[in-house]
Order: C-alpha cells, then sequence, then structure tokens
C-alpha cells in the first residue's frame, strides 16, 4: 500500500465513503437524539471523526463518530451538567485520551476482563432500547422523567402515526439484513437510509392528516441556516469557568475510559475482518482519537469513537485506505449546508427504530446465552456489570462487574494454588502427593494451610515446586511452621524441586532462600 498516494485507491474509496456516509448520516442523528443533544452536535462529532480523526489514525478502514457506546453516559451528563459544561468535559476527556497515547497505554483494553466489557456493552444496549421506547411510540419524555417512569407514560400518549412508521421503518431494517444476502445493490443502499427515507415520504404525504399527524415535536431539529454567518452561529463552546467542577472531571475521566475501551475493542475487530490484514497501531489510534474529541468539543460536538457498524459498512463496500472515511466526513459537511430543511422532516420514531436495532447488536439474547454457557465466573461479573449500568449508572456498573471479577480471579487463585494426589497406602502410610501452581501467594495461605492440617497422622507427603516460579514467603512460613507439626505427627516429607530431592527439610525458610523465589 503506497501511503504517500492517498489517491491512489480512490476508485475503491470514493464508492464506499457514500455508503458509510449514508450509515454515519442517521446514526448521527439518532445517537445524538439518543444522548439528550441537539441532532446538529451529532452530525459536528460525525464530520470531526470523519475528517480530523480519519487524518491522524492509523487505521486504514476504521470510521469515528458519535457512538452508541457513549450515550448513556452524555444523557446523563447533560443533564446534570448542561451543555456547555459538558463540553468542557468532552474536551478534557479527549486531553487524557491523547496523553494516554503519548504514554503507550493501547494496552488498556487488556487489563478488563472480557465478562466486564461484554457486559458494558450489553448494559449500553440495554439502555439504548429502554431509552428509545417513549420515542418509537411518539412519546418524547420530559429530560427529569425516569427511563421506567415514561416507559409506563408511553402506553398512555401512544401516538399511531409515529407508531406506524417507527414499525414500518423497524420491518425495512429486519428485511434488509436478510436481503444483503441476495444482492450487491442491498449493501451499497443500506437499511437505516431506506427507513429514514421512507419515513420522510410518510411525513411529507401523511404527516398532516387527521389520523397520522406526526407533531413538529416529533421531528429531528437541525437548525436550517440562512446565511453562512446564521450557520457558524449554530456551534457552542465550552464554558470554562466550569473546569474545576469535580463533576465535569468525573464525566471527562469516564468519556475516556469508555471511548478508549469502545475504540480499542473496535480496533481489534476492525483489524480482523481487513480483507488486507493491516495492524492498527492503538497508540497512534487514541492520540487521533483524543485529537477528535478536543475538536468536537471545542465547537459543540458529541463525544467520538471509533464505530464497528461504520467501520464493517466501509470494508464490505470495498473501501481500502483511510480516503473513505476523510470523504465521508466532507459529505456529512455537505448535508448539513445543503439539506438541513430535508433532515428537519425526519421522524424521531424512525431514528427510534434505528436506534433499537443498534441496541439489540449490542444486547442480543445470544450473548447472554454464551456468558452463561461460559460458566459462574464469566457469567456473574457480566450480569452485575449490566444491572449496574441499567439501574445505576455506567461508570459504578463497570466499577461492580470490576469488583466482582476480581473477588472471581482470588476464589480462582485461591481454588488454583495447588495439586493434590492420595494414592493407597504402602509401607502402613498414606502417600498424598501436593503439587504447588506456578505462582503461590498470600491469597492461597487458608487453602494451603487448611490441606497440610487435615493430613492425618502417619502420612508420606510429597511436595512438588519444580514447577513454582515464585512462592510467597506467608507460604514459605506456613510450610516451616508445618514441619515441626509434621515431626509431632509422624509426617514424613519429601520436597522435590529443580535442585533436587529433600527428605525431611529441617528449614524450608533456609531452603528457599537459596533457591530463587522467581525464575
Amino acid at each position: 500500500m503506497n501511503s504517500s498516494n492517498p489517491f491512489k485507491n480512490l476508485k475503491a474509496d470514493f464508492p464506499a465513503s457514500i455508503v458509510v456516509f449514508f450509515v454515519a448520516l442517521p446514526l448521527c442523528l439518532g445517537i445524538a437524539v439518543a444522548s439528550g443533544a441537539d441532532p446538529f452536535a451529532g452530525l459536528i462529532s460525525g464530520i470531526i471523526g470523519g475528517i480530523v480523526v480519519g487524518v491522524m489514525s492509523g487505521s486504514q478502514i476504521g470510521v469515528s463518530g458519535p457512538a452508541a457506546g457513549l450515550a448513556v453516559i452524555v444523557l446523563t451528563a447533560i443533564g446534570s451538567l448542561g451543555f456547555e459544561n459538558f463540553l468542557v468535559a468532552v474536551v478534557l476527556a479527549g486531553i487524557i485520551q491523547i496523553l494516554l497515547g503519548v504514554l503507550k497505554a493501547g494496552i488498556i483494553g487488556y487489563f478488563f476482563p472480557s465478562s466486564v466489557i461484554k457486559g458494558m456493552l450489553t448494559g449500553i444496549g440495554v439502555i439504548i432500547i429502554l431509552k428509545q421506547i417513549p420515542y418509537f411510540f411518539g412519546y418524547i419524555p420530559p429530560k427529569d422523567e425516569g427511563t421506567f417512569t415514561a416507559i409506563a407514560t408511553t402506553f398512555s400518549e401512544i401516538s399511531l402515526g409515529n407508531t406506524l412508521i417507527a414499525v414500518i421503518g423497524l420491518v425495512i431494517l429486519i428485511a434488509w439484513t436478510f436481503l444483503m444476502k441476495k444482492g450487491k445493490i442491498f449493501q451499497l443502499v443500506q437499511g437505516p437510509l431506506v427507513a429514514v427515507v421512507v419515513g420522510i415520504l410518510f411525513y411529507v404525504f401523511l404527516g398532516d392528516s387527521e389520523t397520522f399527524a406526526i407533531a413538529n415535536k416529533n421531528l429531528v431539529d437541525v437548525p436550517v441556516p440562512e446565511s453562512m454567518d446564521s450557520f457558524f452561529g449554530q456551534f457552542k463552546f465550552p464554558n470554562w469557568t466550569s473546569i474545576t467542577n469535580p463533576e465535569v472531571l468525573i464525566t471527562a475521566f469516564t468519556i475516556a475510559l469508555v471511548a478508549s475501551l469502545e475504540t480499542l475493542l473496535c480496533v481489534e475487530a476492525t483489524d480482523k475482518i481487513d480483507p488486507l490484514k493491516r495492524v492498527t497501531p492503538t497508540n497512534r489510534e487514541l492520540i487521533a482519537q483524543g485529537a477528535g474529541n478536543v475538536a468536537s468539543g471545542l465547537i459543540g460536538g458529541l463525544p467520538i469513537t471509533q464505530v464497528i457498524v461504520r467501520s464493517s459498512a466501509n470494508i464490505q463496500s470495498g473501501g481500502r485506505t483511510k480516503m473513505s472515511a476523510i470523504i465521508h466526513g466532507f459529505f456529512l459537511l455537505i448535508s448539513v449546508i445543503l439539506i438541513p430543511t430535508i433532515l428537519n422532516k425526519i421522524p424521531l420514531s424512525v431514528l427510534a427504530a434505528v436506534l433499537l436495532i443498534v441496541g439489540y447488536k449490542l444486547a442480543k439474547p445470544s450473548t447472554f446465552k454464551n456468558m452463561w454457557n461460559a460458566g459462574w465466573m464469566q457469567f456473574v461479573p457480566f450480569i452485575v456489570t449490566i444491572i449496574g449500568i441499567v439501574f445505576i449508572n455506567l461508570l459504578w456498573g463497570i466499577g461492580l462487574g470490576l469488583a466482582v471479577g476480581i473477588v472471581v480471579i482470588l476464589y480462582r487463585s485461591f481454588q488454583n494454588s495447588h495439586f493434590l494426589h492420595i494414592e493407597d497406602k504402602s509401607n502402613g502410610k498414606h502417600k498424598i502427593k501436593m503439587t504447588l501452581a506456578e505462582e503461590v501467594t498470600f491469597f492461597n495461605k487458608a487453602t494451603i494451610l487448611k490441606e497440610l492440617d487435615s493430613l492425618p497422622r502417619d502420612t508420606f507427603l510429597e511436595l512438588d515446586v519444580r514447577k513454582t516460579r515464585f512462592l510467597d514467603n506467608d507460604i514459605i512460613e506456613i510450610l516451616d511452621d508445618f514441619s515441626e507439626k509434621a515431626r509431632n505427627r509422624n509426617i514424613d516429607i519429601k520436597l522435590i524441586s529443580e535442585r533436587g530431592i529433600v527428605e525431611n527439610p529441617d528449614s524450608f525458610i533456609e531452603f528457599f532462600q537459596l533457591r530463587p523465589k522467581t525464575a
């Protein structure tokens, strides 16, 4: 790939950019609505994600923009901070991401258990579904109304016109997943775009009818500029006086953490499906995403991540280099300038249908089934993370999931400190072989002490430490104390190590001081 000539693959990148634009446009609008922000803010972040991040990123096929995974955080933050204060958090989050990239923290994703990450994405999917149910039926809940209260109120506020076009849109989206396998035209023209176009036509021809009326409050509301001055006047800017607000700082950290995790997960996924098997430099990607979030926050946009939906659409459409992502950003910019009146004819219920599919893809029933089949050690952190996100907030959900994950690790460490094998009596003594694990820490004190104290009198114990590369001093002291008890209970000990075999060692402490504890 000749990176010095960005236009070399334009024949493949240009058509792919059109497809990505058609995928991104409804998602930018829908995610902004789901985030409690103006649709214009979603378009700004889509433009920045395409152009700024596209230019700086080392990913050739990844596409960035506003992400469904951040919608819950953004919705909560805007509600508690106000939009201008929230923008400060977005800028700070971008700076944190840049620092993470400079400090080569691109491996941060590996420090979170997969069960917690999957729980995070699934929990976000559940929240998106719950939040979009009122919009699907044409009810616009007040910003201070709780999620479950809004759902309960929805069923007494159902609008026939909004519900009908939402159902039609949902049917189109579901049908499109099957039609995409039937021909290239269904891959080129994406389902979300078709659903949005049908929604616009429905509003134009039936929106004013008595039966299927769709009120203005149920439509996208993008400002329509009368001149370039009024266009630039739409942008909102951070309120820097709130930079010392602790809630702003916590929001910034949360956005930086979740956005980085979601980006790194997307990078891993897109690299796997890249036909040319290129590897994205993760540290450079964090810097690019950080720069994008700084730029987006400075002019009134939403937080940005690399997005798997757009990235996979780019790959499926034949995109070869980052030019497809960059060009799609310019297409979004042109649409904001030239067709805002058309965008304002999109019913919010259609965007809710699009987001229901997005939420479903994040929270598939098969994910619950797979995690259950993986065993309780995977399922418990997974489900705790989801419950925390749905009933408290995202940061609490991740924290609770991590806490449970750590407990599971400690329990597993407690279980796996050693292996016992009991043989029949020989020479009048029970023969028991205890093999210590590769790493034995103070977490294993209780289980090893319990096993040693439960050994019957007149036992022959074979203690094998040949595989052990780290042995905590607490464990050595337990063994040393046991050697005294063993003599009183007629227990013979054979210690097998890489240095040889020792019968009834006088002092375990002296032995392991001579033997390196770590390999």
